[in-house]
C-alpha cells in the first residue's frame, strides 16, 4: 500500500477463506468504503459483507472540514486554528463565523453577523408561554430541548432546509435564541421574572445579563465572568463526530427542519456520559472535604471504591487541550468571586492523578469537564445548569454539521444495518392453542 493516502490505486487485498476468493478495495484517507464489502458473498443470492461496529468506534459517517482531533497528540482545531488560539484571542461570535464559514470574519463581516445575531435575539412569545406552564423542579435540559423543538412551530421558512439563504436564516436564529431559552429557563426555575435582553452588550456578557439580572439590582458583569463565560463557549462549540452532532446529523439527513434536529441532539446532550460530566465532577469534589484527603480519595478509585470523575476521554489518550485553557479561566473567576477550597482540592487532585504512575498509564489526564463545573458554580449557578451552558456553545457547531451536511449532494437519510439475531421464520399460533 502506498504511503499517499490519495493515491486512487491505493488497495486493500481481502481473501475470503469461505471461497479463496481474492478481492481489491480502494482505500482513500486510509477508509475503505463500506459498500465495497457489500462484494465480498458467499454465493449470488448472499447479500454481501457487512461491517459490525457498535457505536461507530471505528465508522467514519461522513466528510467534515469543521474540526480536527488529534487524540493521541492532543491537538484540537477549529478550521486549522488550535483551540488555546480560538479560546484566547477570539470572541464567541468570531468562532462562529470560523466554524460556519471557513475564515476568520473580517470587520465588516463580523459587525454584520452580530447585528443578525442582535436582531433576532427577541422568542416568540409563545415560548414565554411554554415556559410558564413548565414545572419549576424540571431539569432545565428537558426544558430546553422542549423549545427548542417548539421554535419549529413558530416560522413559516423553516423547511427549506436545501436552501443556502434559508439554512443561514434558521442559522442566526437558533445562536440569537438558543441562550435566550436557557435564560427563560433559568429564570423560570428561580422565580425571577420574564427575560429582559440588552443588544447592546457582548454575545456572551447578554447571556449571563439575561439570567442573572434582578429587578433594583443592574450591575454590569464583570469582565473576567463575561470572559470565561465566552472562552467557555468557544471550549465547547464544535468537537467533531461527537454523541450529539452525530444525532444532530443523522435526524438532519431525513431533512427535518433544523429546530427538530437541534432538540434531538440536546436530548443527545442530555446524557451523563455526555454533557451532564461537569455536574458529576463538582459531585466529586464535593466529597473530598481537604487537600490532604486527596491521597486516600485516589486509592479509593484505584481500588474501585468510587470513580475518578473528570479524567480521561473517549478521544483523547493525552492531556485534553481545551482542559489546559480551562484552568487558566478558573483562577481568574476565582479571583473575582472569591477564593474556593474546591479550586484548591482540584489543582491537588489533578497534579497527584498525573503524577501516580496507575492513572498516567491508563491515559486518565483532565478533560474539558474537570474545571468547567467550578467555573459555572463559582458564577453562582446550580449544577443542573451546567449542561443547558454545554448546550448554548455547541449549538454553532451542530449548525456547522447540518449546513455542511445539507449542502453535500452525497448525503442520503441515516439508515443503519442491523445482525439480526431473533427468530426465523414461524407459523402463527391461534391465542386458543398457544400455551
Amino acid at each position: 500500500m502506498s504511503s499517499d493516502n490519495n493515491n486512487n490505486s491505493d488497495t486493500l487485498s481481502a481473501i475470503d477463506s469461505r471461497t479463496g476468493k481474492e478481492y481489491s478495495l480502494p482505500i482513500a484517507h486510509d477508509t475503505i468504503p463500506a459498500t465495497k464489502l457489500r462484494e465480498i458473498k458467499v454465493n449470488d443470492d448472499d447479500f454481501g459483507m457487512l461491517s459490525y461496529d457498535p457505536a461507530l468506534k471505528n465508522t467514519v459517517t461522513c466528510k467534515s472540514s469543521i474540526c480536527f482531533i488529534d487524540g493521541e497528540k492532543g491537538i484540537l482545531e477549529y478550521r486549522g486554528y488550535p483551540i488555546e488560539d480560538t479560546a484566547s484571542k477570539g470572541t464567541y461570535l468570531e468562532i462562529c463565523w470560523l466554524l460556519l464559514y471557513g475564515e476568520l470574519p473580517l470587520a465588516a463581516e463580523l459587525d454584520m453577523f452580530q447585528a443578525e445575531i442582535s436582531a433576532a435575539t427577541y422568542a416568540p412569545e409563545d415560548i414565554q408561554k411554554l415556559h410558564d406552564v413548565f414545572n419549576k423542579n424540571l431539569h432545565p435540559m428537558a426544558m430546553l430541548e422542549s423549545a427548542l423543538a417548539a421554535l419549529g412551530g413558530e416560522f413559516d421558512d423553516i423547511d427549506d432546509v436545501l436552501n443556502a439563504e434559508s439554512r443561514h436564516q434558521q442559522i442566526i436564529r437558533l445562536i440569537a435564541l438558543t441562550p435566550v431559552l436557557a435564560a427563560m429557563g433559568y429564570r423560570h426555575r428561580n422565580d425571577l421574572g420574564p427575560v429582559e435582553v440588552n443588544t447592546e452588550l457582548s454575545y456572551s456578557s447578554n447571556f449571563l445579563h439575561m439570567m442573572l439580572s434582578r429587578k433594583g439590582r443592574e450591575d454590569e458583569i464583570h469582565p473576567a465572568l463575561e470572559k470565561a463565560m465566552d472562552a467557555l463557549l468557544i471550549l465547547h462549540a464544535d468537537h467533531e463526530q461527537n454523541c450529539s452532532a452525530n444525532a444532530m446529523r443523522a435526524v438532519a439527513s431525513s431533512q427535518v427542519n433544523p429546530y427538530s434536529s437541534a432538540a434531538a441532539a440536546a436530548s443527545a446532550l442530555h446524557g451523563p456520559l455526555h454533557g451532564g460530566a461537569n455536574q458529576a465532577v463538582l459531585e466529586m469534589l464535593n466529597q473530598i472535604e481537604s487537600v490532604d484527603d486527596v491521597p486516600a480519595f485516589l486509592e479509593s478509585c484505584k481500588n474501585g471504591e468510587r470513580r475518578l470523575m473528570g479524567f480521561g476521554h473517549r478521544v483523547y489518550k493525552n492531556y485534553d487541550p481545551r482542559a489546559k485553557v480551562i484552568g487558566e479561566l478558573a483562577a481568574n473567576v476565582f479571583d473575582v468571586v472569591g477564593h474556593n477550597p474546591k479550586l484548591d482540592i482540584a489543582r491537588a487532585l489533578e497534579k497527584a492523578a498525573i503524577e501516580d504512575e496507575y492513572f498516567s498509564s491508563r491515559k486518565l489526564f483532565p478533560n474539558v469537564d474537570f474545571y468547567s463545573g467550578l467555573i459555572y458554580s463559582a458564577m453562582g449557578f446550580d449544577s443542573r445548569m451546567f449542561t443547558v451552558f454545554f448546550a448554548v456553545g455547541r449549538m454553532v457547531g451542530w449548525l456547522a454539521h447540518w449546513d455542511e451536511m445539507m449542502a453535500d449532494s452525497s448525503t442520503k437519510i441515516v439508515r443503519p444495518r442491523q445482525i439480526y439475531t431473533g427468530y426465523g421464520r414461524r407459523d402463527w399460533v391461534d391465542s386458543a392453542d398457544r400455551k
